[in-house]
This record gives C-alpha cells, sequence and structure tokens, in this order.
C-alpha cells in the first residue's frame, strides 16, 4: 500500500486531541462543501437563463440561414434546390426575402423588415410557438400578412380590419428624376390575419408576408431571393451540410448557424457566465485558505509523529505527501458532497419549480455534466494547489 495515502487516511478519519484543531478541520470542510454546492447551482442558473434567453431568437431562428455574398439577393435555379433536397441531414429548406421598408397605419409610419416566406416555412420554424391571436399564413396568402405585437401597439393596429388599411411602401429600384412622390414607391395594401408575441425587441422586428409579395413589391424575379432558411435533422453534421451547401453555390453565398446568426447575444451570456465563475470560484478560493490554515495545525499537531517517521527513515518528500494527499482527499471528498447537494437542489427546482421569477414563470435552472465536471475540476485543483502550499511546511528545519 502507498504509505503516505495510508497515513493521510489514518488522518482524515482520526480526530486530533486539541479541539480547537478538530472545530478548524470542519469550518474547512464545510467551507469547501458549500463552496462547491454554490458554485454547481450559479452555473445551472446560468445554464437555464442563456436557454431561457436564446428560446426567443430560436423561435424564429433557423438552424441554418444562406444569404448572399455580394448584394442583397441571388438568383437559385431549380437544379440547386434538387440538390439541396438531397442533402443528408437536412430537413427541410425555406425561401426568403428580407428587406427593411416603410409601413403606414392611419397616418402612422413605421420602418421595419418585411420578410417574404414560402409554404415550407412553418416546416423550419414552429411558428404554432410565436402566434399570440389570429392565424398563421395559409399557401398563397397573397395580401394576407403576420405582424408582431410591438408592431400592433406602435400602430394601434387590428386583425382583419377593413375599414382601414395597413400599406406597404418599398422604394422603387432605378436612376432618374422623380416628379411625383407617388411615382418613387411600390405600394400595397395588406391585411394582419395575426400577430406574434416572442420578446421586446423582436415583437417589433419582422412583418411576414408571402414570398410573391415580397418579390413583386422589390421588383426580383420570380427565382430571386435573399436568402434560405433550413432546418436540420438531430445530431446532423453540421459541417458536413455546410461543405455540401458551399460546393451547390460555389462558395457565392454565406452560411451561419444559430450562434453566428446571434454572435453578439452568444457572446454576451458566455461573458457573463465566465465572469460569474470567476467571481465564485475566487469564493471558492478564500474558503481554501481555511484548509491551508487547517493542515498547517495538523502539521504542527503531529509533528511528533512525524519526527518519528523521519527517524525510521521516511524521506521529508513522503511526509509532504501525506497532508498533500489528505488536502486533495478532503477537497475531493468535500467536492463530491457539495455537488450532491447541488444536483438535489437544481433536480428539486426542475421539478417542482419552487422559486418563481413570476406568479407563472418559474427561475429556470439546467442540469448537465458539464458543469458537474468543471465543478470537481475546479475544487480538486484548487484543493490541490492548497494542499501543496500548506504541505510545503514541513521541512527537516522544523522537524529538528
Amino acid at each position: 500500500m502507498n504509505f503516505p495515502l495510508y497515513i493521510a487516511k489514518r488522518y482524515i478519519r482520526s480526530n486530533s486531541k486539541n479541539n480547537a484543531i478538530n472545530i478548524i478541520n470542519r469550518i474547512a470542510s464545510m467551507g469547501i462543501i458549500v463552496g462547491a454546492m454554490a458554485l454547481f447551482v450559479v452555473l445551472s442558473v446560468f445554464s437555464g437563463l442563456k436557454v431561457f434567453s436564446l428560446s426567443f431568437s430560436n423561435d424564429i431562428d433557423p438552424d441554418l440561414k444562406i444569404t448572399s455574398t455580394l448584394g442583397k439577393s441571388f438568383l437559385i435555379t431549380p437544379g440547386q434546390e434538387a440538390e439541396i433536397r438531397k442533402i443528408d441531414g437536412v430537413v427541410s429548406y425555406s425561401k426568403i426575402i428580407e428587406e427593411r421598408v416603410l409601413f403606414t397605419f392611419d397616418n402612422k409610419q413605421e420602418v421595419t423588415y418585411l420578410k417574404g416566406i414560402d409554404s415550407n416555412y412553418k416546416k423550419v420554424n414552429d411558428v404554432k410557438k410565436i402566434i399570440y391571436s389570429g392565424q398563421w399564413l395559409e399557401d398563397d396568402a397573397y395580401q394576407e400578412v403576420v405582424v408582431g405585437y410591438g408592431l400592433v401597439q406602435k400602430l394601434s393596429l387590428g386583425l382583419m380590419d377593413f375599414n382601414k388599411h395597413l400599406e406597404v411602401l418599398v422604394p422603387k429600384a432605378g436612376k432618374g428624376t422623380i416628379e411625383n412622390a407617388e411615382q418613387a414607391f411600390n405600394k400595397q395594401e395588406i391585411f394582419p390575419i395575426g400577430i406574434y408575441a416572442i420578446n421586446e425587441d423582436l415583437d417589433s422586428k419582422y412583418v411576414f408576408a408571402d414570398l410573391t409579395l415580397a418579390q413583386e413589391l422589390l421588383e426580383y424575379k420570380s427565382n430571386q431571393i435573399s436568402g434560405i432558411e433550413l432546418k436540420e435533422k438531430p445530431n446532423a453534421d453540421e459541417n458536413a451540410i455546410i461543405q455540401k451547401l458551399n460546393s451547390i453555390f460555389k462558395g457565392k453565398v454565406t452560411i451561419k448557424n444559430r450562434a453566428q446568426l446571434n454572435e453578439s447575444l452568444y457572446k454576451m451570456l458566455n461573458t457573463e457566465n465566465i465572469a460569474v465563475y470567476l467571481i465564485f470560484t475566487l469564493v471558492i478560493v478564500v474558503a481554501l485558505f481555511n484548509l491551508i490554515g487547517a493542515l498547517i495545525m495538523m502539521i504542527l499537531d503531529k509533528k511528533g509523529n512525524l519526527k518519528t517517521l523521519f527517524n525510521l527513515g521516511v524521506e521529508i518528500k513522503n511526509l509532504r505527501k501525506i497532508f498533500l494527499l489528505q488536502g486533495t482527499l478532503l477537497s475531493l471528498f468535500g467536492g463530491l458532497i457539495g455537488l450532491a447537494l447541488g444536483i438535489i437542489i437544481v433536480l428539486i427546482q426542475q421539478h417542482f419549480q419552487l422559486i418563481m421569477i413570476t406568479p407563472t414563470l418559474a427561475y429556470p435552472v439546467v442540469f448537465s455534466l458539464e458543469n458537474v465536471l468543471i465543478v470537481m475540476a475546479t475544487i480538486v485543483s484548487l484543493g490541490f494547489i492548497a494542499s501543496l502550499i500548506a504541505s510545503s511546511r514541513v521541512s527537516k528545519k522544523l522537524l529538528e
């Protein structure tokens, strides 16, 4: 048996004759347990908040989105569509057009995005989840649109209001002098049949319309679009899909996944997660000062035993290893106990929703093995360093 490990285990199980040292050891153990529990709970909470925050944009953001590298639009051929359908891992795709245009209603104006979509759009995005009132667009619904709740409030819109017309205006392409302001725009009366609601920012971003209407307003050709949105199969090889799409379009398009479409949001959430992790790691570092103190007190308490072992021929490095292993084992066991308590708290919140943000919304938490590994790696690593510092106090000079 490893001699230092055997002695380290004995020291962990046995109590010191000095009651003050026993109290210090318990305080050090409690600090590790509480630190591990708190770190895991906080990481789980931020994982839940990340999923919760991304759930809003995920409702209208596809798994992959293709846009033109040069210009606002590009042409797609039937052959290219056939090749997209053959790609393994793609469930469906939808052709879209996005353009900022002017909407007017009852002497009120608002500039936002007109998003022309085809009939496959509801196969790519779960539009039923975002409908707040009314219904989604039917196939070939030329003058019908779905508007956001934010735009409804800004323009005081109502569904199927035939007395007052919502009008969309798009500047005409071309050069030359404009004699009449009316000639400068392509206009079309449209009728809201549905209202979607996601969050405050997105509720005013889009007005969903039929792809054909968007093409006519922008004077596009029938095969001219501004983007393609794709839905992947679960566990599909995203990199392989992107490579095939680049091959189909000969590298003339830009392909982004969901994280790249919301790059700033992902960066913000990841930065917050790292900041919180570092703050709570600092708390654990402070708690581990107790471990250093406890080990040093243990070294002084066992000085007589260590001197005996040294006289029997045990090397100083092995005597140091005793307390290095003792501190590391204390960190490991404390981390496991704290982690177990943290997992129980997270699972209880997930299943019973005891803590609420609002009367209808529970505080989001997510249990993940990644957080388990992060907590254990942090506790054991810092515990090892603290034990290494404390064990270095064992020296020949001390024993003499």
